[in-house]
């Protein structure tokens, strides 16, 4: 009995892997200087590693520099004509050199725009640039969340998997001394039962944990464009991530590539007002030429042509007018893109204080609670006065809160990462293994989500996986 008592006592520092204390098995306030470090440098390497590999990013980069290609193209004068020629006068042979009015004629023409076409041209250009930079910074930092997201995902589930094999190691030590007890006589044959039937079911969440490990491994290679069964070995816990300082609207915005590529459109779209009301006016040609006449002097000829906008009311009014309505909707997406932006920064930011609330009150009372009532259980069985299953369920209780506290550390992780990502879409969550029993029932129970579909941008994972609003 006594060294029943004392297994579970020596396991509840063992068992406390999610708790940033040490040595003490006692969970106090996580330090300020944890809370401060640097990235894991494995994380820092799978994200460095996705950016240089994966081909969504790659896509992106192109189009960024095929659209930069085209604004010198955009500034450069039209292409200039060549006009080869021949006046004859009759028809029965050439009468070059014979004939004044007999030449030859070549002739040159260069087209002008009207002043300020060529730059407002340019300036459009440049500013698409600006549309495909955003587009580029949405692949991004969509891949850089999802690897931050998968990494931190793969530490939940190691640590549920280590967290399970320290719940295996004590139910397998109390089904021996459960089945001592009972083939001698001082014991019940529903402890030797519960026993075996706890350790059953530790087989099945263990193989859900490592279907879960699996399928986290093969997204993270993925991303990184490795082999999915590629391992990626981990040394920190989840514990162990960086929390960041909660981003403020304003840096948020700063952040959005949405937003940014929104009001990089309105500019465009004032750009090519701008242009529209210029078409109005001519454009120009110059036209040279020489007229060799053989024996004769050559002749040679200036010509200035202008085009004559005289459809202006139906076309180049019309084109002021489209380009209006389009300055307008754009200044609208604008506000809608805003709007959206400020609205999820506010719910992340109240989700990072309410899980930061139920971090703190893990750490500092139910975590000291729910042990002490584990210590009280054994202390009561090994004075006679409690039961195994009592004992038992105590300790699958406290089990229970350490697998609740790793989900709450996750989904913190995810709305720092969903805030620095400045998604406008929902939080997507970061889900752990089943790790839970039957006798986890007398644990806390997990916290609620809010399930909806949604699709992440940036990689090609994006199929609208199920993503949860803490």
């Amino acid at each position: 009995m006594r060294q029943l008592v004392r297994l579970g006592l020596a396991l509840i520092p063992v068992l406390g892997l999610a708790q940033a204390q040490a040595p003490s098995p006692v969970p106090g306030p996580r330090s300020t200087s944890r809370a401060a470090a640097v990235d894991d440098p494995l994380l820092d390497s799978l994200i460095q590693e996705a950016f240089a590999k994966h081909p969504d990013l790659q896509k992106a980069g192109a189009a960024v520099r095929m659209d930069q290609e085209r604004v010198p193209q955009a500034g450069v004068l039209p292409d200039p004509s060549l006009s080869l020629g021949l006046q004859n006068d009759g028809f029965n042979r050439i009468e070059v050199g014979r004939m004044e009015t007999s030449f030859y004629s070549v002739a040159f023409t260069q087209p002008f725009p009207w002043p300020g076409k060529r730059a407002l041209r340019m300036e459009v250009a440049a500013l698409n640039v600006e549309a495909s930079e955003a587009v580029r910074s949405r692949v991004q930092l969509g891949l850089e969340a999802d690897v931050r997201r998968g990494y931190a995902g793969l530490l939940l589930v190691r640590d549920q998997k280590r967290l399970l094999d320290q719940q295996g190691v004590f139910l397998q030590e109390a089904e021996r001394l459960a089945r001592t007890r009972y083939e001698v006589g001082q014991g019940s044959q529903g402890d030797l039962l519960r026993a075996q039937l706890e350790l059953t079911r530790l087989k099945q969440a263990a193989w859900s944990l490592e279907a879960e490990e699996r399928s986290t491994l093969a997204v993270l290679n993925r991303l990184r464009q490795h082999d999915p069964a590629d391992p990626i070995p981990t040394t920190a816990t989840l514990a162990d991530l960086q929390e960041p300082a909660v981003l403020t609207p304003d840096q948020v915005e700063a952040r959005s590539p949405e937003l940014a590529g929104a009001q990089a459109t309105v500019r465009q779209t004032e750009k090519q007002l701008d242009l529209a009301k210029l078409d109005r006016r001519p454009d120009f040609a110059v036209t040279a030429g020489i007229m060799p006449r053989g024996g004769l002097d050559p002749m040679w000829q200036v010509g200035v042509s202008i085009s004559l906008p005289i459809y202006g009311r139906s076309k180049q009014q019309r084109a002021v007018a489209e380009h209006e309505h389009h300055r307008q909707g754009q200044g609208a997406e604008v506000v809608s893109v805003r709007t959206l932006l400020r609205q999820r920064t506010e719910e992340r930011t109240i989700q990072i204080e309410i899980l930061r609330r139920t971090r703190d009150l893990y750490r500092e009372g139910l975590l000291v609670q729910s042990e002490a009532n584990f210590k009280a259980a054994l202390a009561q069985y090994e004075g006679g006065r409690g039961s195994f299953l009592g004992a038992l369920e105590a300790l699958n209780g406290w089990v229970g809160d350490q697998g609740v506290f790793l989900q709450n550390l996750a989904q913190l992780q995810a709305q720092h990462i969903a805030l620095r990502e400045a998604s406008l879409g929902p939080t997507a969550p970061i889900s752990g293994g089943a790790i839970a029993s039957a006798g986890f029932s007398s644990g806390a129970a997990a916290p609620t989500a809010t399930r909806s579909t949604a699709k992440a941008p940036g990689t090609p994972q994006d199929s609208g996986p199920a993503m949860t609003s803490m």
